[in-house]
């Protein structure tokens, strides 16, 4: 297994075991499988698990798969405030304290603030008293370090990451992605500032393997290295010494020992001109059932009325490369629930962004199509219900 620092110099895995997709046996988890599974990953030297307090039944059986086996100080936990379930300070307190006990722990190595997509999220924080709720638990010990998840546009991840002296930060980052969401100008920001960055959704949930068009996956499959599709995913996160730490969500023994061993082989900076050209093939297989030829550029930006163009058409693309339902889910989430709306029907017909368009889109065009598209009515609906719940909870002052 190969290992990264963080910011205080310990080391951290490089494969990090993502705790979402452990295997049902009925409606519960099941214990007997997972904890193989889990031990397996720990004996072959991954030391970061990451867990949530809305991933149903995941941090109580962590918590009792660790404590059985002993293995606490031997491990780091990664676990996450509800945020958008917060509305007062006292709320810190209770979901806090409830983590701790479903995890048996008296303190949580890695803590993020959960899902935030906008500054509003993170303003909202701070309004019922984070800072000082950070600081008391960092001087306790109970929480070692201090991050957040992200899942919103580029300039809105950098806003946050320059509005505090965060220990660490997550986000969802793969060779589909490497344009959208913070994408790679926030992890290399981040870098910069010298904040780790553990990588979300390395495979887009497995659609980066099950999901492979025939054309992408016969590139792979006749390639010289005889690496899987996992594998190129995983290499091409690795290569970039920015990245930290990358979480699977393992489920199979398989995917345990797969994953490992890529862990134990992957360097920054390996890639070869022919590597990165093969996963050029593979993302222009893919794109060739996109709707609108965007690359994520941003040239088009900013939009004087704040529609963001790139991150509607990238959700739009992903209606027709993965399906529908998860370009919808994707758009909600990253362009939905921001604090100022960034919808396409905002567009006023001006034109600026296609006087910058290196690919000479139509934008104003496929726009209207785009939010035709994503936003049939029930998801208005939909988002502007979530819109109202998670941006206007917990106005309230401590």
């Amino acid at each position: 297994m190969k290992y990264r620092k963080d910011k205080n110099g310990n080391e951290l895995s490089i494969l990090g075991y993502g705790c979402m997709r452990f295997t049902k046996k009925g409606s519960s988890i099941d214990i007997d499988k997972t904890e193989k599974e889990i031990m397996k990953a720990f004996e072959m030297g991954v030391n970061y698990y990451d867990t949530a307090y809305i991933y149903p039944g995941s941090e109580a059986a962590l918590g009792e798969i660790v404590e059985r086996n002993g293995i606490r100080d031997k491990i780091n936990i990664a676990t996450k405030l509800p945020q958008y379930l917060i509305g007062n300070g006292k709320g810190l307190d209770k979901y806090f304290s409830e983590e701790l006990s479903r995890l048996r722990t008296d303190h949580v190595d890695y803590y993020l603030m959960h899902h935030l997509t906008d500054v509003a999220m993170w303003e909202k924080l701070k309004n019922v008293g984070i800072l000082d709720w950070i600081a008391e638990k960092k001087k306790s010990g109970r929480i070692r370090n201090i991050g957040f998840s992200y899942h919103g546009n580029t300039e809105n991840f950098i806003k946050i990451l320059n509005d505090y002296d965060w220990d660490f930060c997550q986000i969802q980052y793969n060779y589909l992605d490497e344009v959208t969401q913070a994408g790679v100008s926030g992890l290399k920001a981040a870098a910069e500032k010298g904040i780790p960055v553990v990588i979300m959704e390395p495979l887009r949930g497995g659609k980066l393997v099950n999901m492979l068009p025939e054309k992408a996956k016969k590139l792979i499959k006749q390639n010289e290295k005889g690496w899987s599709p996992a594998e190129w995913a995983f290499r091409w996160l690795y290569n970039q010494p920015e990245v930290t730490v990358v979480l699977s969500g393992m489920n199979s023994m398989e995917m345990v020992q797969e994953n490992c061993k890529t862990a134990s082989e992957a360097d920054a900076g390996s890639f070869t001109d022919e590597d990165f050209k093969l996963l050029e093939g593979v993302k222009e297989a893919i794109r060739e059932k996109e709707k609108v030829g965007c690359t994520g550029c941003r040239y088009c930006m900013p939009c004087p009325k704040g529609v963001d163009i790139p991150g509607a058409f990238a959700c739009y693309n992903t209606m027709f490369t993965e399906s529908k339902r998860e370009g919808r889910f994707q758009y909600a989430q990253t362009v939905g629930l921001t604090k100022e709306p960034a919808f396409p029907s905002q567009c006023v017909q001006c034109g600026k962004c296609e006087m910058h368009c290196p690919q000479e889109i139509p934008i104003r065009e496929k726009l209207k199509e785009a939010d035709k598209a994503l936003r049939p009515l029930r998801y208005k609906i939909g988002i502007g219900v979530a819109r109202k719940y998670m941006l206007r909870k917990g106005k309230k002052k401590k």
